[in-house]
């Protein structure tokens, strides 16, 4: 099959991020056993989701990953001209859900891998695909833990995010925690004899986008548009109607963290803001939602100068966007960011990806195996 071939079949699997993942994962592991690979299927404690780890190549040798998700967002937006999930031709771009974010670059991996396979590989090329990145890269911690069963420790990940086919040396840190606030219902005309949750929760964030604002006076990195740390309040739920008093309100509040800074640790003087609310009678819950750290430059980065190489183009030092790269340098992992199609194209209607960017990402992945062979 050719690229184009293998991303119909994978945009025409529905694995949205949360969901289970079952069919895409047989369905790549079935296409890699017959390319000759080796394939483990880690199951996620969910019991219903799977990461997949595929090695081509001497798997008692050190070499790199070529990492990717196979999760994407919903495509509910009514502003799709065609079916999100049926990979349509238009000239030289091809539309669907997840083709730039990021089937395109599995799809890339996996029509690169017969030429990988008929190539004698001194190093192997392992394709590590997870699970659930879009919601807060919940899926690969997993596969990382089972990596010293899996292979040697590998000399880099090369993570497929769209970046245009350009390496990416650094990203943004990420963690984000849904609040919760339980006061006592009531009439709204003896708001004495309740306990009103919207407005105790109000307070809270009043803080949090003050608190978010004061970032910007904080560990600047001149690298990153912003060039600091951010805190936003996403989401906000609670109340049944005008005249009760509610009981309950939530909060999804979410931080962006420069290298160097912990994200959980810019959420701390919002949880204490929140757990104070406690002294006024109200019951309070933290639920952290997602956290991964953020991904920092690496100084003399053979990754970085082998990338800079096969694509042709000096890398960028800095996205403020996450991925799973920054859980692979925490394992000790050299990891750079390079994939076909652009960031600006992801969870939108019409998203698409170009031949030509599919085109380059193979080559660019042919050529890895090349300079791995004997």
């Amino acid at each position: 099959m050719n690229v184009e071939e293998i991303l119909a079949n994978l945009i025409a699997f529905r694995s949205v991020v949360g969901t289970p993942n079952g069919a895409i994962v047989d369905w790549i592991r079935e296409y890699c056993q017959a390319a000759g690979a080796e394939v483990t299927v880690l199951q996620g404690p969910e019991g219903d989701r799977s990461n997949l780890f595929v090695t081509i190549g001497p798997r008692e040798r050190r070499g790199y990953v070529l990492s990717g998700h196979m999760d994407v967002v919903p495509a509910s937006e009514p502003e799709w001209s065609s079916d999100p999930f049926v990979l349509r031709r238009d000239g030289g771009r091809l539309y669907g859900r997840g083709t730039t974010d990021m089937k395109g670059f599995l799809a890339c991996a996996l029509a690169a891998l017969p030429a990988l396979a008929a190539t004698n590989l001194r190093q192997p090329v392992h394709l590590a695909f997870s699970y659930d990145e879009e919601a807060g890269c919940r899926g690969v911690p997993h596969l990382l833990t089972a990596l010293p069963t899996l292979c040697e420790p590998p000399l880099g990940a090369i993570i497929g995010e769209p970046s245009q086919m350009q390496p990416v040396r650094a990203h943004k840190g990420k963690a984000a925690a849904r609040l919760e606030v339980i006061g006592r219902s009531g009439h709204s005309s003896r708001p004495d004899l309740g306990l009103n949750a919207i407005h105790a929760m109000a307070g809270v964030i009043a803080y949090a986008v003050a608190y978010g604002q004061s970032l910007a006076d904080q560990h600047l990195d001149r690298n990153f548009e912003p060039a600091c740390s951010s805190l936003q309040v996403g989401v906000i739920a609670g109340g049944q109607a005008v005249n009760i008093i509610p009981d309950r309100c939530t909060a999804d509040i979410e931080v962006r963290a420069v290298p160097g800074v912990s994200p959980s640790s810019l959420l701390e003087p919002v949880k204490a803001r929140l757990f104070a609310l406690g002294d006024s009678g109200f019951k309070v819950a933290w639920n952290e939602l997602s956290s991964y750290p953020a991904l920092a430059p690496a100084n003399g980065s053979e990754l970085a100068a082998i990338l800079t190489e096969l694509t042709g183009q000096e890398p960028l030092t800095a996205v403020s966007y996450g991925t799973e790269a920054g859980l692979y340098q925490q394992a000790g992992i050299d990891a750079i960011i390079c994939g076909p199609g652009d960031i600006s194209r992801a969870h939108r209607p019409n998203e698409y990806i170009e031949i030509e960017e599919l085109a380059a990402c193979r080559k660019m992945i042919e050529d890895l195996g090349a300079r791995l062979g004997a």
